[in-house]
């Protein structure tokens, strides 16, 4: 039985997706337990809510990164058509603003902006 170069590649655009959907899956679950853990422990969830909503952005950050890789991997490889690069191009600017939109919201800056510098301590020159 022989295995054709197209059926593999398509079976790794499937597993890129799968990663994805599990990283973004895992994530939720992760952050979720540690918002949950963190407000029984003080009692106090509200100060734990933003560290909860950047947990769930990074995954879905993550895992949207797997996502566009399989799609690029199964239409790239698989069948290079017009019609497919174009639905391609339409998923990644989708998927690009959704990654941009959820960088500003978790960094509160553009992904090409610096990083706000720190205030230095009281006398520390």
């Amino acid at each position: 039985m022989t295995v054709s170069t197209k059926e593999i590649v398509q079976h790794v655009g499937a597993l890129l997706d799968l990663a994805g959907v599990l990283v973004i899956a895992g994530g939720v679950v992760l952050a979720a337990a540690a918002f949950v853990y963190r407000s029984l422990r003080t009692r106090d969830p509200v100060t734990y809510y933003p560290p909860f909503r950047q947990g769930v952005g990074r995954a879905i950050l993550l895992g949207l990164e797997f996502l566009v890789g399989g799609d690029i991997i199964r239409t790239v490889a698989v069948s290079p058509t017009f019609h497919s690069v174009g639905v391609l191009a339409l998923i990644v600017v989708v998927r690009t603003f959704l990654s941009f939109s959820l960088e500003v919201e978790l960094e509160g800056r553009w992904p090409w902006q610096a990083r706000a510098r720190r205030a230095t301590s009281a006398g520390g020159g």
